[in-house]
């Protein structure tokens, strides 16, 4: 069993998700670098190695029930627990089209990583945190999955009509909040990032904000004290309103 704290980062070869990696990997943790394409992953973790950073690459597709179980498997056999899971991959397939003319495959596309992808990986991953002194589970939301903001004239949202994009980080929130509840007897802490409108693949980097400070809130997030909080959503600058 590794001696550092060991963290996996699921899409973790580009984006937010490799400066998560490689903001844990400055904390000291053993990083795991999961990303869906193998070659890619092994890249990123290189490139994470050659930061000083220690990386693994680990393949894991998170829509894909093979690749999740062999993932666990892995990590049980090489580390026997898991301190930290950041559920970071995550896809946008929609351009801004009405909600009423989004097709029902476009749902189903996004669901599959966004949501069934982090139950499937937690699930998975829970008999490691378990092991743990002290797991975090640190999911990747979003501020356009918040009800209360979206739901506002004039908020900073108006007029964004991400039909499937937008409810399944919404539903993602419930997730995080109902794994907390579980887990609140235990030394788990379960809570959800908003890392804002960052410039990445995913909007065709069209966001404000770097990936580096895309990270902040999810690698605090990641390595809170015992005292601090669960079942919370959170950004760089405090809490946001679900």
């Amino acid at each position: 069993m590794s001696g550092s704290k060991v963290a996996l980062v699921t899409g973790a070869n580009k984006g937010i998700g490799y400066e998560i990696a490689r903001g844990l990997g400055g904390t000291g943790a053993t990083v795991l670098v999961g990303a869906r394409d193998a070659e890619r992953g092994a890249a990123a973790a290189e490139k994470l190695v050659a930061e000083g950073v220690t990386a693994v690459p680990l393949p894991l597709d998170v829509t894909d029930p093979l690749s999740v179980t062999a993932a666990a498997a892995r990590v049980e056999r090489e580390y026997g627990r898991l301190d930290i899971l950041v559920n970071n991959a995550g896809i946008l397939v929609e351009r801004g089209q009405r909600p009423s003319r989004t097709p029902l495959e476009m749902l189903e596309r996004t669901y599959a990583t966004n949501v069934y992808g982090v139950v499937a990986v937690t699930n998975a991953m829970l008999p490691l945190l378990r092991e743990a002194p002290a797991g975090r589970i640190v999911n990747l939301s979003s501020g356009l999955g918040s009800l209360g903001l979206t739901s506002d004239p004039g908020g900073p949202y108006p007029g964004t009509w991400l039909l499937a994009y937008n409810s399944s980080k919404s539903a993602l929130n419930s997730i995080t909040v109902t794994y907390a509840n579980e887990l609140r007897d235990t030394p788990i802490k379960v809570n959800a990032a908003d890392p804002g409108y960052c410039a990445t693949d995913l909007n065709g980097h069209a966001g404000p904000r770097t990936p580096v400070q895309g990270a902040i809130a999810a690698v605090r997030l990641a390595t809170l004290p015992a005292d601090g909080p669960t079942a919370g959503f959170f950004d760089d600058e405090g809490t946001v309103p679900w």
